[in-house]
């Protein structure tokens, strides 16, 4: 099994940016697929950025292409995503996910993802 823990939200002026870090628990992260997901208040889950087990492949949800980029250290368990020109709707909870990839592949489907964070809350004010 994997724990996860997000770190790294905050409060924000719009144009600014923050860094999300996920870090796990294991020795083998390396075999997991990780994405970030976000969830505003009364909306649905939604995807927003994924990476492969070996870092090779991302892909972005449109809204955030651009400006978030997520990249993964092994050697530290800790999979991150660099936020910059944050925008008011991009104010959510954040939740980075892991599942256990047998392809070097990238996920983005909320029941793809079989282990979860707590989430950390983003706040962007205009």
């Amino acid at each position: 099994q994997v724990q996860l823990v997000e770190s790294g939200g905050g409060a924000v002026q719009a144009g600014g940016s923050l860094r999300l870090s996920c870090a796990a628990s294991g020795r083998t992260f390396s075999r997991y697929a990780v994405g970030w997901f976000r969830q505003a208040p009364g909306k649905e889950r939604e995807f927003v950025a994924a990476i492969s087990r070996s870092g090779g492949s991302t892909y972005y949800a449109d809204s955030v292409k651009g400006r978030f980029t997520i990249y993964r250290d092994d050697a530290k368990n800790t999979v991150y995503l660099q936020m910059n020109s944050l925008k008011p709707a991009d104010t959510a909870v954040y939740y980075c996910a892991a599942a256990a990839a047998h392809g070097d592949y990238v996920l983005s489907l909320v029941y793809e993802y079989d282990y979860w964070g707590q989430g950390t809350q983003v706040t962007v004010s205009s």
